[in-house]
């Protein structure tokens, strides 16, 4: 197990090197001037040209990439165009609200498709399996911006349960930091929620037809039995991938929903950069998903060989 996680930390590192290429070039194509932008109406030739050349935009392309990546190693992502802050700083400081939000989201995510998944799949063509099928189907379908709005205006407009918007932080004000974090993490949890249930139903009609599950049948085990020990834990397996996937998509920041409710997460922080051409905070945010993307990985890759004690990891 130790040499296939040194062999999969050394690929990560591939991966990000190669993140950080693609990433670097893209931004070039990118029109306009990010220190002009940055600058704003505060522009004069000697402040832009002093800030082109603290930023290395001065340097040939090649240079720039390699002193990026070198500073990089020693965790140095550089400044921000807008702000003069250190992006390691600004990216960490965003990183634990995106880090509630999303775990909140896959929390409330689970405890409905679980259950939901598992019912419909064992009672196959029931009342109750269209009704989660028709669940599902609507919330892959509708917008989680659409499903937000409406949170709001009921929630917090109409019955004034929780606010709109805003964020508390869960070490300051754990009761604030609930009030704040329930409505975008349903709203996000919710459309997770929904593509969760229709992978936990497939997985679970699937091991329900294998034949340790009839044998187990056959021996006059109880169907509850028979479903939490022998078909579960089986039928877990490939939804791990889809949690996992969904839980890094959600840690590199749901941009619209971050914004819609003014939650300061890695999303909004990408999308406030793209806005300010803030290109040194862009390539620290995308530095960042796709170290977590690489991360969980890697840990899905370890749960599959502690589920299922057939898979031998190489």
């Amino acid at each position: 197990m130790s040499r296939f996680i040194l062999r999969r930390l050394l690929q990560s590192a591939v991966v990000l090197l190669g993140v950080t290429l693609v990433v670097f070039l893209l931004l070039q194509l990118v029109p306009g001037d990010p220190v002009r932008v940055a600058l704003g109406t505060r522009f004069d030739p000697q402040t832009y040209e002093a800030l082109r050349s603290r930023a290395g935009l001065d340097r040939p392309l090649l240079t720039q990439y390699l002193s990026y990546v070198g500073h990089a190693l020693t965790g140095d992502l550089g400044v921000s165009f807008r702000s003069g802050q250190p992006v390691t700083t600004i990216v960490l400081e965003r990183l634990p609200a995106t880090l509630s939000l999303a775990l909140t989201a896959v929390l409330i995510a689970v405890l409905i498709a679980l259950p939901l998944g598992v019912l419909a799949a064992v009672r196959n063509g029931s009342a109750l399996d269209h009704a989660v099928r028709v669940f599902s189907q609507f919330g892959v379908s509708v917008p989680d911006f659409w499903m937000g709005i409406m949170g709001i205006l009921l929630f917090a407009g109409v019955l004034g349960w929780l606010p709109p918007s805003g964020y508390v932080a869960l070490t300051d004000d754990p009761a604030g930091w609930l009030s704040h974090v329930l409505l975008p993490a349903a709203t996000i949890g919710l459309v997770t929620a929904s593509i969760l249930t229709r992978f936990i139903r497939s997985s679970v009609l699937e091991v329900l037809s294998a034949d340790h599950v009839r044998t187990a049948e056959a021996k006059g085990l109880r169907g509850r039995v028979v479903v939490l020990r022998h078909v579960l834990r089986n039928a877990l397996i490939p939804v791990v991938t889809v949690v996992a996937v969904q839980l890094a998509s959600l840690l590199g920041g749901v941009i619209v929903v971050e914004v819609l409710f003014a939650w300061p997460g890695i999303g909004r922080l990408t999308y406030d950069a793209v806005q300010a051409r803030d290109y040194p905070v862009l390539q620290g945010a995308v530095l960042l998903v796709a170290a977590l993307f690489l991360v969980m990985n890697l840990l899905v890759d370890i749960l599959y060989a502690r589920l299922d004690p057939r898979i031998r990891v190489r």
